[in-house]
C-alpha cells in the first residue's frame, strides 16, 4: 500500500512537472492601472515584454494608463499612447482567436491595427465617448521547426523579422488607440490559407514596401488564419529547397488552402536556361499535387505584372511564358486559378503611367529616414497598392467560389481593378520598426 500511495504521488509530481513545462496558449488580458475584472490578468503600462512573464510591451515603446473608474472593471480602464506601440504574447505555433477590446467610457478613440511583420487586420476604427468596440481576429503563429531533425532554411534577414519568432505581436497605430482587454485561444480548426511565394506576396517588414500576402488577413471573418511563407527572392525550386513547402505539408489539415504565386525569379533562373518556364511548370504540378495529397486546397496565382507601359499606354508582358504557364497547370490540374498578372496589368492601366508609380516604390530622396536615393521600384507595391492588389485576390476567391468567400467581411463589396480606390482615402500608418531596405530580389 505504501508503495502504491509513493507511485500515484510519483505520477502526479510528473504530470505537473509537464503542466509547467507545457507553453501557454489561452490568456485574458485587463489592461489599465484599474482594479482587474475577474479571471483577467492586469497589464499596467509599465509591463515589458520578458520571456519570464511572457507578455508586455515590446519594442522599447511605451503606453499610458488611464482608468476611468466606474462598475465595469474591465472596460473603466485601458492604456494609451501618441506614438505607435508594441504588445508581444509568447505562444506556441498555431492558429488563434485574438480579441481586442477598444474605446474609451469618456473619450474618442482611433485604432490602426497590424499584427507581426505589419500584416493588416483592422483598418482606422473610431469610437464615440462611451462606446468600446470588441473585434475579433484569427491568426497563425509559425515556426521554422518542422520536426526533430528539420528545420525551415531562413535567409539571415529573416531571423529578425517578427513572423519568425516565438511570440505573437500586435502593433497599435492611430491617432489615439485606447486597448481596455484582450483575449487569446487556441483555433486548431480554423481553416488556414497558406500563401507560398516571392517578395510580391511576403509580408514586407520596412516601410515603404508591402505586398498583397500581408493586407489579406484584413479580409477575413474569424476562422480563416493567413500563414504567409513566401519570401523575397524565392523560386519555386528555392521555396522547396529551402524546406518551406516541407513545412507547409507539416502542418495542413484536410480543407487549408495552399495559394501559389511564383514567375518573378524563376524567368531569372540561370540553372535552367531557356526551359525554365518547363522547371516551373513541373513544379507547379508538384505543389498542387502535394497540397492534395495532404487534402488541401491548391490555388495558383499568375504573377504580378510589372510596371511596363507601352508607348500605346498598355502594360506590356515583361514575364515570358510564365503567365501561359501558370493558366495551363491550373487548367490541366482542373484547379482555381486567380489571374494577377491581367488583374495587376488593368490595375495600373487605370490608373495611368504617372499615377501608376504612386501604388509602387516610387519616392524621391530622404522620403523615409536612411534613404539618401530615390526610390523608382516598378515591381513592388507600397502598402497601397499591395492593399489594392489583395482586393483582386478577394475578387479571385469570388470568382471561383471557393469556400473561403463565406469567410469574407462584410464590408468587402465588388472591386474592379479599372476602378481602383481614390489614393486620398488610404491611410496607413507607418511601422516604427521599420527601416528602408531593399527586399532582396523579387
Amino acid at each position: 500500500m505504501k508503495i502504491h500511495f509513493l507511485t500515484i504521488a510519483a505520477v502526479m509530481l510528473l504530470a505537473a512537472a509537464a503542466a509547467a513545462q507545457s507553453p501557454k496558449t489561452s490568456f485574458k488580458f485587463d489592461f489599465g492601472p484599474g482594479k482587474p475584472a475577474a479571471g483577467y490578468q492586469q497589464v499596467l503600462p509599465t509591463a515589458t515584454y520578458s520571456d519570464a512573464t511572457g507578455y508586455g510591451f515590446d519594442f522599447g515603446t511605451t503606453v499610458t494608463g488611464v482608468d476611468r473608474g466606474g462598475k465595469d472593471a474591465l472596460k473603466s480602464d485601458f492604456v494609451t499612447s501618441k506614438q505607435p506601440f508594441y504588445f508581444s504574447v509568447k505562444l506556441p505555433e498555431g492558429n488563434y482567436n485574438m480579441t481586442v477590446t477598444l474605446g474609451d467610457t469618456q473619450g474618442p478613440s482611433s485604432t490602426f491595427l497590424k499584427a507581426e511583420s505589419r500584416r493588416l487586420l483592422l483598418e482606422t476604427t473610431a469610437t464615440k465617448p462611451g462606446q468600446l468596440l470588441t473585434q475579433t481576429f484569427t491568426l497563425n503563429v509559425k515556426s521554422r521547426r518542422i520536426n526533430d531533425t528539420e528545420t525551415v532554411s531562413l535567409k539571415p534577414r529573416e531571423l529578425h523579422k517578427l513572423d519568425w519568432d516565438d511570440r505573437l505581436t500586435l502593433e497599435f497605430d492611430g491617432a489615439n488607440p485606447c486597448l481596455a482587454a484582450l483575449e487569446i485561444t487556441p483555433a486548431p480548426q480554423a481553416v488556414t490559407v497558406f500563401l507560398a511565394g516571392n517578395s510580391t506576396v511576403v509580408n514586407q517588414d520596412d516601410e515603404p514596401w508591402a505586398a498583397w500576402g500581408q493586407m489579406l488577413p484584413r479580409f477575413f471573418r474569424p476562422g480563416v488564419a493567413v500563414a504567409n511563407h513566401a519570401e523575397s527572392g524565392l523560386t519555386l525550386g528555392s521555396f522547396l529547397s529551402s524546406k518551406r513547402l516541407t513545412k507547409v505539408l507539416s502542418v495542413m489539415k484536410p480543407g487549408d488552402y495552399l495559394f501559389i504565386e511564383f514567375g518573378h525569379n524563376d524567368q531569372k533562373d540561370k540553372g535552367e536556361n531557356d526551359g525554365a518556364w518547363k522547371a516551373y511548370t513541373e513544379r507547379l504540378h508538384l505543389f498542387v499535387q502535394e497540397a492534395r495529397r495532404k487534402g488541401g486546397i491548391p490555388v495558383i496565382v499568375t504573377s504580378t505584372s510589372r510596371r511596363t507601359f507601352g508607348a500605346d499606354g498598355r502594360i506590356e508582358n515583361s514575364l515570358g511564358d510564365f503567365p501561359a504557364a501558370a493558366r495551363k497547370a491550373a487548367a490541366d490540374e482542373k484547379v482555381a486559378l486567380i489571374d494577377l498578372n491581367v488583374l495587376s496589368a488593368r490595375l495600373y492601366e487605370a490608373m495611368g503611367v504617372e499615377d501608376s508609380k504612386k501604388a509602387l516604390v516610387h519616392y524621391p530622396a530622404n522620403t523615409y529616414p536612411n534613404q539618401p536615393e530615390p526610390l523608382a521600384d516598378n515591381t513592388h507595391f507600397n502598402p497601397y497598392g499591395a492593399y489594392e492588389l489583395a482586393k483582386c485576390v478577394v475578387e479571385g476567391i469570388k470568382t471561383n467560389k471557393m469556400g473561403l468567400a463565406k469567410f469574407l467581411k462584410n464590408d468587402t463589396p465588388a472591386f474592379d481593378p479599372a476602378k481602383p480606390d481614390a489614393l486620398t482615402s488610404w491611410v496607413w500608418p507607418d511601422s516604427p520598426r521599420s527601416a528602408v531596405t531593399k527586399p532582396d530580389g523579387n
